[in-house]
């Protein structure tokens, strides 16, 4: 019952903040685009500030040290709501990938638009890869980091990986570093499920994989340094809070 209502309050605190943050939003229409960018920043340390307070769930974000200044990919594993924000907040002006639908939503997506991220329409696969790549480009050429998913969407904690071509296809024509992550966050804010978990949710950078490996071994190397450090964090997560996978179809 405490869970329900601790859960509960954080939900109804994160959605009204998260408007709160919109309509602020709204002002960087007629200020320079990064200053929409720190806005999202910001709100990512107030989503973590309601769910140490209200849920009992830190943060730790390791390995921040190893990611190279400038234009780069950052590859995460994709488990949660959360990381959806963090990740903004660990380089310096990030574009992320984002369906072409979300631009539909009163608010959030007048601010997709503002902040310059890359909208991708996911229909047909041959259009959605060239729109990928050449809106990378333009990111990169920015000097901003592009952020994808591999998943393409969230996937439960412990399901089996379902890498798709988007990763690759934007590491091989952008010729620029990729950097890895790993994280534990489905296992405390699970998709699709009311209920929050106290503990400590992790994210963690791998090192960078340099530009340049055929498209094969990038495969190989990217899938496994995530999956790999987030089994570990996994695992280690079931040892310090007892939190285990949940079951999944």
């Amino acid at each position: 019952m405490l869970q329900f209502v601790r859960s509960l309050l954080f939900n109804v605190a994160f959605y009204v903040t998260m408007i709160g943050y919109m309509l602020v939003g709204l002002s960087t229409f007629v200020l320079p685009r990064i200053s929409g960018i720190r806005l999202l920043q910001s709100f990512s340390r107030a989503q973590d500030f309601l769910l140490r307070v209200l849920v009992g769930t830190k943060i730790e974000l390791r390995g921040l040290e190893k990611i190279p200044e400038g234009p780069l990919i950052i590859a995460s594993k994709h488990q949660s709501t959360w990381e959806t924000f963090t990740i903004c907040r660990i380089v310096d002006d990030p574009a992320i990938i984002m369906k072409r639908e979300l631009t539909w939503i009163p608010l959030f997506g007048w601010l997709v638009w503002r902040f310059e991220m890359i909208k991708v329409h996911r229909g047909k696969k041959g259009s959605a890869i060239k729109s990928l790549v050449k809106g990378g480009k333009r990111v990169i050429a920015d000097g901003r980091q592009v952020i994808i998913f591999p998943e393409g969407t969230r996937r439960p904690a412990g399901a089996p990986a379902r890498y798709k071509i988007g990763a690759n296809a934007l590491y091989n024509n952008l010729s620029v570093t990729c950097v890895p992550v790993a994280l534990n966050s489905g296992l405390y804010w699970p998709r699709r499920k009311f209920l929050r978990y106290p503990g400590t949710i992790i994210m963690q950078v791998l090192d960078p994989i340099p530009a340049g490996l055929k498209r094969e071994e990038f495969n190989q190397v990217l899938q496994e340094r995530i999956e790999t450090a987030t089994q570990l964090l996994m695992d280690e997560a079931r040892e310090r809070d007892g939190r285990v996978p949940f079951p999944f179809d």
